[in-house]
């Protein structure tokens, strides 16, 4: 199975983006290819090792968090699954330039899930551009919500939320 966590843009993009500049004791990268399951299960015992220091962890056009389309599992205690990507989620990888059409852009991902996120000592989540303007408002402004994954993130005691001029441009109306 080919997933959209298994394609090396991702790779790179975290990689260029956070490890090299961080240099973290360790960093681990979901592999999608061969038999998913397996890893899957490899990369949750090795995890589960320790507690995860930093959870980088992006918001989504329609308020997903990792690949956790609304409405999202906040209740299972997996720390992987294949989930499926809603049409707004594969959209925003069109966007985004990390395919070149919707139908390039996997229907499933591999996702860790959202307790396995809450799990981490901190959080950082950069949200920047325009079009997430929606997604930073509805997080900020919803209460506790599978249909806005990322309004979650607000009952972590360690959360860093970075935002630029137009991804808080929906906040002006508060």
């Amino acid at each position: 199975m080919s997933t959209s966590t298994s394609r090396p843009p991702i790779r790179k993009y975290l990689t260029e983006r956070f490890v090299n500049k961080v240099h973290p004791g360790a960093a681990y990268f979901v592999n999608g290819e061969g038999n998913v399951e397996a890893n899957i299960a490899l990369l949750t015992r090795e995890l589960r090792r320790d507690r995860i220091d930093v959870g980088v962890i992006g918001i989504g056009e329609n308020g997903h968090i990792a690949f956790n389309d609304p409405p999202a599992d906040f209740d299972t205690d997996q720390a992987y699954r294949i989930v499926n990507l809603d049409e707004r989620c594969r959209m925003q990888q069109v966007g985004e330039g990390w395919f070149a059409s919707i139908g390039d852009v996997p229907r499933q991902a591999v996702s860790m899930l959202p307790k396995q996120i809450m799990a981490c000592r901190s959080i950082v989540s950069v949200v920047p551009h325009s079009v997430k303007a929606e997604a930073v408002y509805n997080t900020l402004t919803k209460p506790l919500d599978p249909m806005v994954p990322a309004t979650l993130l607000k009952q972590h005691c360690r959360w860093h939320l970075f935002l630029d001029a137009d991804s808080a441009s929906e906040l002006i109306h508060l």
